[in-house]
């Protein structure tokens, strides 16, 4: 089995024990749109998730789709990092990690965190001392090498952050 399975895999049973501590039910959509997720190494809209998991589902809603996703932020299986435009992505990785992002065609790309700690003060400057920080993510604006070489991305890489937002779940 390889890396991916495994982790795909894992984070299912991770969801299934929390949906089980909570008392929240094992739907097939609310595992459908988790694998949805997990199949992906982009950050996805939730429109893009949307239209995955109708390949599985044809006839869930939109709305469904949408609730599904919030409850599994909520969850912590899947992550909801801060917005990179207009849409609201999700994304596998649940750990932290910092982000490349596109300014022209919206590509999001993670960073690792080697877990070495960065100090806020000088960010922060007095606010740091009235404020606990819990986590933080880094973003990086920039151009992607696809963009640089003057080439399109591929019809799978993530596209420009729309400017239309999302229906309220």
């Amino acid at each position: 089995m390889s890396s991916h399975s495994n982790r795909i895999t894992d984070r299912i049973r991770l969801f299934e024990a929390r949906c089980r501590e909570r008392g929240l039910a094992l739907t097939v959509q609310r595992r459908v749109v988790l694998e949805a997720v997990l199949s992906r190494d982009d950050h996805p809209t939730a429109d893009q998730i949307f239209e995955d998991v109708r390949l599985r589902i044809p006839d869930v809603s939109r709305t469904t789709v949408y609730r599904v996703l919030d409850a599994l932020v909520q969850l912590g299986v899947i992550g909801k990092p801060s917005h990179f435009g207009a849409a609201t992505r999700y994304e596998p990785n649940i750990h932290r990690h910092h982000h490349l992002v596109c300014v022209n065609c919206g590509q999001v790309m993670d960073i690792e965190d080697d877990g070495s700690p960065i100090d806020p003060s000088p960010f922060l400057g007095e606010q740091a001392k009235c404020f606990d920080i819990v986590d933080y993510s880094i973003h990086f604006h920039g151009v992607c090498a696809t963009c640089r070489a003057g080439k399109q991305p591929p019809e799978n890489e993530a596209q420009p952050p729309s400017a239309e937002g999302e229906p309220a779940p």
